[in-house]
């Protein structure tokens, strides 16, 4: 009778203490929650780069995905503003991104983001449109603008920032950024490094021409999004199933990421 009580005891006492450090890790998590920034290169048919590639079709379904389950998606104004004054953003907040300004994004991506009230930016490679066709144009640039997409910067062509010379740095930054602004009109505020590349220094130069911000992919070690110029992003691909992109869009997915060397 005695053994029975004393392990009926054990139990009570196991439970409670699994019940405390689910609730314990349940407060941790709440602290950890990091804003997914959704990273997209290409929407079309084509697959010269599988990696970069979301059919329209599937594109769709991951917009469907977010409406039906009640994410919110947020400018990356919105993004930066609430980082820099320290605001919990609540569960399932999303921020969407492309990088190079693909013509496709035009097509197939602007009018599923509008159908769905989405806002997204684009970061563009500044000297190669109007010379590659596969990019946008400066008219539909324009038209996006107006309809809720913020365009960035993406370099003038394309390099990769560590292997450049400071005075190619300085051109590809602040060129890439007064192209832009002499085409739209407007201050351009964000920039993504190309292939995620960066190092302290190439942050310090992107910060003093003037960006308020700036996207890498998983590169670099700061999971949490603290450092507004090394922001990680979450690459979406073509054969994510609802769970992958539900685990993607967690805000704890950093967390357990293998990251990346800066450069």
């Amino acid at each position: 009778m005695r053994k029975s009580i004393n392990v009926k005891r054990l139990l009570l006492t196991a439970s409670f203490i699994l019940i405390i450090a689910f609730i314990g890790l349940c407060i941790w998590m709440q602290g950890q929650y990091v804003v997914p920034i959704m990273m997209y290169h290409r929407v079309s048919l084509a697959d010269e780069s599988p990696m970069n590639t979301v059919s329209p079709k599937n594109f769709t379904k991951q917009m469907d995905f977010l409406r039906r389950n009640g994410y919110q998606v947020i400018t990356v104004d919105d993004l930066i503003q609430g980082t820099k004054a320290r605001k919990r953003f609540p569960h399932k907040t999303v921020v969407i991104t492309f990088d190079d300004g693909y013509e496709d994004n035009y097509k197939n991506a602007f009018p599923v983001l509008k159908e769905h009230h989405f806002s997204a930016a684009i970061f563009l490679i500044s000297d190669y449109l109007g010379v590659n066709p596969n990019l946008l144009t400066w008219d539909q640039v324009k038209e996006m603008s107006q309809n809720g997409i913020t365009f960035g910067s993406h370099t003038r062509h394309h390099v990769y920032l560590p292997e450049e010379s400071e005075e190619q740095l300085k051109d590809e930054i602040q060129g890439s950024k007064r192209v832009i602004e002499e085409r739209l009109g407007e201050p351009v505020h964000y920039f993504a490094y190309p292939s995620g590349g960066f190092s302290e220094h190439i942050k310090s130069l992107v910060a003093m021409a003037g960006y308020r911000a700036a996207f890498s992919t998983n590169r670099g070690y700061d999971r949490y999004n603290i450092d507004l110029y090394e922001l990680s992003r979450i690459r979406i691909n073509n054969w994510d199933s609802p769970f992958v992109l539900w685990n993607k869009l967690s805000g704890y997915y950093n967390l357990f990421r293998k990251l990346r060397p800066s450069h």
